[in-house]
C-alpha cells in the first residue's frame, strides 16, 4: 500500500545534455525520412563526443535522402541547440554516418502481406501512465523539473540569458501530503555557464525561474537549493560527457513514477511499438483520468514481432478506479485497434513530429504541438459504456 505522507524526487535534463543531443539528432533524422515517405522504416542511433557525432542504424526510404543530406541533418540540430563552443561546434565537428538498410529478415515479419496484416517491429512491454495531481495529467515531480529546464533554455535562445550555456539538469524534490503535491522540498539544477561568472549570480538567476514555475509559496528552503553545487560547470555537453540516443527514458516519460517497459523512443520512426504503443498507452490513460473513471492509472500493452494485435491490455487504477478494471481493458479494445496499423492512424503517427519530442518530455505536452497521443477525445464514448 502506497504511503500518504512521502518525498518523492523526478529529474530532467536540456536539450543540450549529451544524451538528449544524441536523440534530437535520431529524431530529427526520423523526421527527415518520414518527410520525404510517411511509410519510411527508421531505427538510428546517434554517439556525440568531443567534436564528433557518429550515426549508425538501419533504414527503409527514400533514395532521395543520401548521406550527405542526413550529417547536414545533424549538424543543423547541433546547431539550433546552440552548440558553438570549442570541444563541440556545429561548424567544426566530425559526422561519420554508417547507417544501412533494414533487414529483410525483419522487414518480412512487420510488413503486411496477402491475408497478414502489419506485425510490431519488436517484442515488448510498453506502459502509459496518467494521474490528476496536475492539468497535464502527469506526476508532478516531472513536470516541474522539465518547465524549469525549458523556462531557461527559452531565456538562453532568446538571448537574455547570454551567461547559460545549453546543457543543465533539474531534480525536483516534493513533499505529498495525505497523497498531494503541497511543496517542495529541494530543488537541484546544475546548469553549464561561461567561464568568469560568479556562482551566486548563477544562482539567483536560476532562482528566478524555479519560483515562476513552482506554485506560489511551494520553493523549498534555501539549504535546500542547490544551483551548481560542484561550483563550476563550464566544460559541458559532448565534450565534457560522451551522449548517446535512448539512455534518459525515465526523463522521457513519468520521471520514475510509473514502469518503464525498457524500450527507447527517440529514433525509431511509428511502427516501432516501443514508441507507438507507448503512446498509445499514455493516450488510454490520460483519457480514463480525464473521464473520472480513475484518480491515476498504469496501462501495459505486449507484443510480439510480427503478430499486429497486443498479447494482453493491462490496466491498474490503484484502487481509486469506479469501474471494474476488466471490463474497462475489454472496452478499451473496442474503441481502439490497438494494432500497430491502427495505432498510427488513430493518432495520425506517420507525420515528421518527432524532434519536438526529443526534449523535456514526451508527455504532458501540447496537442497543437504535434503532441496527438496527448488529446482527450474518449471521455465521452468512455463514459457511455458505464
Amino acid at each position: 500500500m502506497t504511503p500518504s505522507n512521502f518525498t518523492f524526487t523526478s529529474e530532467s535534463v536540456s536539450e543540450g545534455h549529451p544524451d538528449k543531443v544524441s536523440d534530437r539528432i535520431s529524431d530529427e533524422i526520423v523526421d527527415l525520412f518520414l518527410k520525404h515517405d510517411p511509410q519510411s522504416r527508421v531505427a538510428v542511433e546517434t554517439l556525440c563526443t568531443t567534436n564528433r557525432i557518429v550515426l549508425a542504424g538501419e533504414v527503409r526510404g527514400p533514395k532521395e535522402v543520401t548521406d550527405e543530406i542526413i550529417k547536414e541533418t545533424a549538424r543543423n540540430a547541433v546547431k539550433d541547440i546552440g552548440y558553438e563552443q570549442e570541444g563541440f561546434h556545429w561548424k567544426n565537428l566530425e559526422v561519420v554516418c554508417h547507417i544501412h538498410s533494414q533487414s529483410s529478415d525483419i522487414a518480412m515479419g512487420v510488413d503486411a502481406s496477402g491475408n497478414k496484416d502489419e506485425g510490431a517491429g519488436d517484442q515488448g512491454i510498453m506502459f502509459g501512465y496518467a494521474v490528476n495531481e496536475t492539468p497535464e495529467l502527469m506526476p508532478a515531480p516531472i513536470v516541474y523539473a522539465h518547465k524549469i529546464l525549458e523556462s531557461l533554455a527559452k531565456a538562453r535562445h532568446l538571448g537574455k540569458a547570454p551567461f547559460l550555456g545549453p546543457d543543465s539538469k533539474s531534480q525536483v524534490s516534493l513533499e505529498y501530503i495525505n497523497g498531494k503535491p503541497s511543496t517542495a522540498k529541494s530543488i537541484v539544477v546544475s546548469t553549464q555557464h561561461k567561464d568568469g561568472i560568479e556562482q551566486n549570480e548563477i544562482r539567483e538567476y536560476v532562482r528566478k525561474h524555479v519560483q515562476e514555475i513552482l506554485p506560489d509559496n511551494w520553493m523549498c528552503e534555501d539549504d535546500n537549493f542547490f544551483v551548481n553545487p560542484t561550483g563550476r560547470f563550464v566544460i559541458g555537453g559532448p565534450d565534457g560527457d560522451c551522449g548517446l540516443t535512448g539512455r534518459k527514458i525515465i526523463v522521457d516519460t513519468y520521471g520514475g513514477a510509473a514502469p518503464h517497459g525498457g524500450g527507447a523512443f527517440s529514433g525509431k520512426d511509428p511502427t516501432k511499438v516501443d514508441r507507438s504503443a507507448a503512446y498509445a498507452a499514455r493516450y488510454i490513460a490520460k483519457n480514463i483520468v480525464a473521464s473520472k473513471l480513475a484518480n491515476k492509472c498504469l496501462i501495459q500493452l505486449s507484443y510480439a514481432i510480427g503478430v499486429s494485435r497486443p498479447l494482453s491490455v493491462y490496466i491498474d487504477t490503484f484502487g481509486t478506479g469506479q469501474v471494474d478494471e476488466t471490463k474497462l481493458s475489454n472496452i478499451i479494445q473496442e474503441l481502439i485497434d490497438l494494432s500497430p496499423r491502427g495505432i498510427r492512424n488513430h493518432l495520425d503517427l506517420n507525420r515528421p513530429i518527432y524532434s519536438s519530442t526529443a526534449a523535456y518530455g514526451h508527455f504532458g505536452r501540447s496537442v497543437k504541438d504535434g503532441f496527438s497521443w496527448e488529446k482527450i477525445d474518449l471521455v465521452d464514448q468512455l463514459l457511455s459504456n458505464f
